[in-house]
């Protein structure tokens, strides 16, 4: 008998649903919109990062070794395209009026003091140790004025890009200046080792998940599927909401409570109504990873072996949404409480949640709040899943967190439910 009213109650949720052409809108044709649009704008700025060339402006004036090297450097790293038809004052012009985002003028005689200043002081150490003919007469090491390679940035260029191209100049002449010691020492010392070459003890390298033989490199894609699916998941609270304030509002609510069906199973009614609705959304976003984004070339989302776990979290998800949408639309008495609210609430929980701007990046006390956003847990599991190659173990805690906020938000509204209707 439960069963049938269950099934009666899911009935009448599709029959809601059928006569609210904006919310089928918002539940399914929006989020779609969201993900190709997002997906584009990102997956272009990551190519332009990373796959072209960054006119930048280069000014040689000391035209010798050091600046050769510099100059070879960044034509080598495929991240630079180099200028050289300018002047200091031109380039500086061009870089401040945001026509270029940087430009580097290296100084004259760069390469002339940087040897003489090398060569006195590998002088001075090697007679320190009695090495030298001459070791009694104290060599003095001439003062060289600091050389300054400048470095132009339009004032609008990230304060990243900056100290990333900051840190890269700084570390091409480090590496020049550490050649020419062990040049100058080789020199002094009449060794024929060539020290030079000689590779550096500490070393970085970097290593990616694989899935056997295949890198697991995440990109936009599999980035902003997971994201705008579980945006879309929780935006069902709006609809859902407006749903239970109309049933106040018409009276339907009424005939449920004198009616002998308890009232948990209307909420379980509309549970399983939306989880649906919330695995078409997600099965409609995989979708257009997979099938669409290939033809608008966007790498392609690959779910190959994780369809099971992804619905896993989607169900769980879909959950702590309805949760939420249950218990606006049991405290809300008008539909300009719950839409607003509803709307803005998914928007607040997306932002701190890690949706708009990855966690890390948040100042640490926004970070601790991430923390306590359901969309957070949710996003989570995807990423353990998709980026990480988790199973259902791995993501067993957010699972769980979602679980508890789908009870704890329908205990409550059945709570506040009975006290208002409390005779």
């Amino acid at each position: 008998m439960l069963l049938y009213k269950l099934w009666r109650s899911f009935v009448k949720e599709i029959l809601l649903l059928k006569r609210d052409i904006g919310g089928i809108v918002i539940i399914f044709v929006m989020p779609l919109l969201l993900i190709v649009t997002i997906t584009l704008i990102q997956d272009s700025t990551f190519k332009n990062l990373e796959g072209s060339k960054i006119p930048i402006i280069f000014i040689d004036n000391d035209k010798s070794e050091v600046s050769k090297n510099i100059k070879l450097e960044l034509e080598n790293s495929k991240t630079f395209q180099l200028l050289t038809n300018y002047n200091e004052k031109s380039a500086q012009d061009v870089v401040f009026s945001g026509d270029y985002q940087m430009a580097i003028v290296i100084p004259e005689n760069l390469t002339k003091d940087l040897n003489s200043n090398i060569d006195s002081k590998v002088q001075a150490i090697v007679s320190s140790f009695g090495l030298e003919e001459n070791s009694d007469q104290k060599v003095q090491v001439p003062g060289v004025k600091a050389k300054e390679i400048h470095l132009y940035f339009d004032p609008a260029t990230n304060a990243g890009f900056k100290n990333s191209v900051m840190n890269s100049v700084n570390k091409m002449v480090f590496e020049i200046e550490n050649k020419k010691i062990y040049k100058a020492f080789q020199d002094q010392l009449g060794t024929t080792e060539n020290l030079e070459e000689n590779k550096n003890l500490i070393s970085f390298k970097e290593i990616t998940p694989k899935k056997g033989e295949m890198e697991a490199i995440p990109n936009s894609v599999q980035h902003n599927v997971p994201a705008w699916a579980l945006f879309a998941i929780f935006f069902i609270v709006v609809p859902l909401s407006i749903n239970l304030v109309k049933e106040k509002s018409q009276g339907t609510s009424v005939r449920v409570r004198v009616s002998p069906t308890p009232y948990y199973i209307h909420i379980l009614g509309k549970t399983f109504t939306y989880l649906i609705i919330c695995v078409i959304q997600f099965l409609l976003m995989v979708a257009v990873g997979i099938y669409l984004f290939p033809y608008m070339d966007l790498p392609q989302f690959d779910v190959t072996g994780k369809m099971f776990q992804l619905i896993v979290v989607t169900l769980f998800s879909g959950l702590a949404a309805i949760g939420f949408g249950v218990l606006l639309g049991t405290i809300a008495d008008t539909q300009e409480q719950s839409a607003p609210f509803g709307a803005t609430s998914v928007v607040v929980l997306a932002a701190i949640g890690g949706i708009w701007v990855p966690v890390f990046l948040m100042p640490d006390f926004m970070q601790s709040v991430a923390k306590f956003s359901p969309m957070n847990w949710g996003l989570n599991a995807y990423y353990d899943i998709i980026l990480r190659n988790s199973g259902i173990g791995g993501i067993a805690k957010e699972l769980s967190f979602l679980f508890l906020f789908y009870i704890t938000m329908v205990g409550i509204s059945l709570i506040y439910e009975r006290k208002q209707n409390a005779v």
